[in-house]
């Protein structure tokens, strides 16, 4: 049975939304900062996408766990904790000396992030009653969205203003706010505690941490290489045993009768084909308008603008508006057909393509297609999960965006890099060759956008009522 927050609606609104988006701020406002960290540090492109990687990561291994740990120790106490991680790791980033000493507490904030998230969603599904949940999930998907996209202009503004330090530093005086206002608004009542499922933690922890890992040597070696293939292996075994072990035990971290609402599964991987080609705009556009445009950090986030200002047009109500109109499939498709659109135009730009009109036009039309795409799949996600498992239900969405992001980071840097090398090899010049790695990851990405087009119009068809 879920866990009831009381205390004042408004308070826990604005407590849990101040959290969740300072760390869906955090997801992009680094990539602004790429080129700034890799030539801090002297790193090639092939590993400064650890420093996203990383925390994507550490998202991964916590967000399976969320369910479980937001029962066994309560929404307050689970909350405020997580804010205080992240808090604490996000000064530590700022005081990085090294790309390692960044990655290392990049994944420490990303243990706090990736808790604060589903655990913010659930607390609203919780607090609000079931007929607001739209409501809920409105408010919820408003920072969702603008959080990520602005990231780009705060960042470039305050690396502009100081250092590319000062995007992590700026975390500690929201995060302690944040900390203060969770420990005195949010009351629950407690039930009994779930017993520890260790194997379960140790096994989904193991299998995920093995995935990335193989993932990422990929940019270094060939998929048929036993750098690549042990590592993805053994993650396939170790989730294997992972569903044997749930199947098994009184009291699992993730009960699979969550795996059973179609809505829910569907759902989340159309959520992630969607993320990359958002992955693929927001790293790879900042290192493309970088070296082509010779934009400095400001100009990249200022660059980004127009797709945050499209997507805030819509998250003041329109989208909510759009899907009682024409019901949330109907919209989820005609989103997810722009943002393919989008990412098409960013695929096919001239080398030295300026900003006006085309890439404008493009953070414009991904701006409305991700506006348009939120929403819906949030509200078919959650729309035949029982009260009882809308913790779990919120922990499935938030896994299946940072799962597929950091699969789709790897994948596409994998591309960009194979492409570089392919073309540098044939004797175009480094510059070029870079240029064009990065137009293929967005031709790569397409492809998973149209894969979740396809999903949206097939498994989720009757689906076109609210």
């Amino acid at each position: 049975m879920q866990v009831p927050i009381q205390g004042s609606k408004a308070a826990i609104t604005a407590t849990v939304m101040a959290a969740a988006l300072m760390a869906m701020i955090d997801i992009s406002i680094v990539n602004v900062a790429l080129s700034d960290i890799r030539a801090s540090f002297g790193t090639p492109i092939d590993q400064i996408g650890w420093v996203s990687t990383g925390y994507m990561m550490a998202n991964i291994v916590v967000i399976p766990m969320t369910g479980w740990l937001q029962r066994r120790f309560g929404f307050r106490r689970y909350f405020s904790t997580s804010v205080l991680i992240f808090t604490i790791a996000s000064a530590l980033c700022g005081l990085a000396w090294n790309l390692p000493s960044l990655v290392l507490f990049r994944v420490l904030q990303g243990i706090g992030g990736g808790a604060i998230i589903p655990t913010s969603q659930a607390i609203l599904f919780a607090r609000y009653p079931r007929a607001q949940h739209g409501m809920a999930a409105a408010l919820f998907g408003l920072g969702a969205i603008t959080g990520p996209l602005l990231g780009p202009t705060i960042g470039g503004y305050m690396i502009d203003w100081a250092s590319w330090h000062w995007i992590f530093l700026v975390n500690v005086p929201i995060g302690a706010l944040a900390f203060a206002l969770a420990r005195g608004s949010l009351r629950e009542v407690r039930l009994a505690a779930p017993r520890v499922d260790v194997a379960g933690a140790v096994l989904i922890t193991a299998a995920a941490m093995a995935a990335i890992y193989g993932l990422v040597a990929a940019a270094h070696h060939p998929w048929s290489s036993a750098a690549v293939r042990v590592p993805i292996a053994l993650a396939l075994a170790l989730t294997a045993v992972f569903v044997f072990v749930e199947l098994s035990v009184e009291q699992p971290l993730l009960p699979m009768r969550i795996l059973r609402i179609r809505s829910l599964v569907v759902t989340s991987v159309i959520r992630g084909f969607m993320a990359m080609g958002m992955y693929a705009v927001f790293f790879f556009g900042s290192l493309d308008m970088a070296d082509t445009l010779g934009f400095g950090p400001l100009r990249t986030g200022l660059a980004f603008l127009p797709q945050t200002l499209a997507v805030a047009v819509l998250s003041l109500g329109l989208t909510a508006r759009v899907v009682r109109r024409f019901g949330p499939q109907r919209v989820l498709v005609a989103g997810l057909a722009l943002i393919a659109l989008a990412v098409g135009a960013m695929a096919n730009l001239g080398l030295a393509e300026p900003y006006l009109p085309i890439r404008a036009a493009a953070h414009v039309v991904l701006g409305l297609g991700l506006g348009l795409s939120f929403l819906p799949l949030l509200m078919l996600a959650m729309s035949e999960v029982p009260p009882r498992d809308a913790g779990l239900g919120s922990a499935i969405v938030s896994l299946s965006i940072q799962l597929f992001g950091a699969v789709d980071l790897a994948i596409l840097v994998t591309a960009a890099s194979f492409r570089t090398h392919a073309l540098e090899a044939a004797g175009a010049p480094a510059a070029t060759a870079t240029i064009l790695g990065y137009r293929f990851a967005y031709a790569v990405a397409i492809g998973g956008i149209l894969a979740g087009l396809t999903l949206a119009t097939t498994l989720l068809r009757g689906r076109s009522r609210p």
